[in-house]
């Protein structure tokens, strides 16, 4: 089976969620990139994710949601807005915190689960990750995923162990 049949029969994805969601981004010239953990996929091991975490230019993030909201249900939250559609498992989450707008600029095309998608910079990605490990008010489990995300990302890139705070290198050691 191949990545992307293999992510579409994890995500139950039989309604082509992602591949609208894609090709509504395209039509309506929104640049995006991948951040999170698929982005991590795209650098490291990969490994299951039921969501695909996306960056847009801040600008774009109220016309992304509007035209969206029109095929799939949008819901905000905090610092993201969640876009899904009946027939599919899979959760589009566009970041609203403004720190990761200024990685699209910067991402470059990548494959992340058989698909070729921009990809915001491992550098990037992975201060996503920092700060994401870094913030108190997320559960538990997903701040561990956070830590876990970083570890494969330097076990790969060695280099940027030098780019994670101690206290967080400390926590990964536990």
């Amino acid at each position: 089976m191949r990545a992307l049949q293999f992510w579409k029969a994890v995500t139950m994805d039989h309604s082509d969620f992602l591949d609208r969601v894609l090709a509504a981004l395209a039509t309506a010239d929104i640049d995006y990139c991948v951040i999170g953990g698929a982005a991590v996929n795209a650098y490291a091991e990969p490994v299951v994710t039921l969501d695909l975490d996306i960056a847009v230019a801040m600008t774009d993030v109220d016309r992304a949601e509007e035209l969206l909201s029109r095929e799939f249900k949008v819901r905000r939250f905090a610092h993201s807005v969640n876009v899904s559609a009946a027939g599919s498992d899979l959760i589009v989450q566009i970041q609203t915190d403004p720190r990761y707008a200024s990685f699209v600029e910067r991402a470059r095309a990548a494959e992340v689960l058989g698909l070729k998608l921009p990809v915001a910079a491992v550098e990037d990605v992975l201060h996503g990750k920092i700060w994401a490990a870094q913030d108190s008010t997320r559960r538990q489990s997903k701040q561990l995923k956070d830590l876990s995300d970083i570890a494969r990302l330097i076990e790969t890139y060695p280099e940027l162990r030098e780019r994670v705070p101690t206290e967080i290198l400390d926590r990964m050691r536990q």
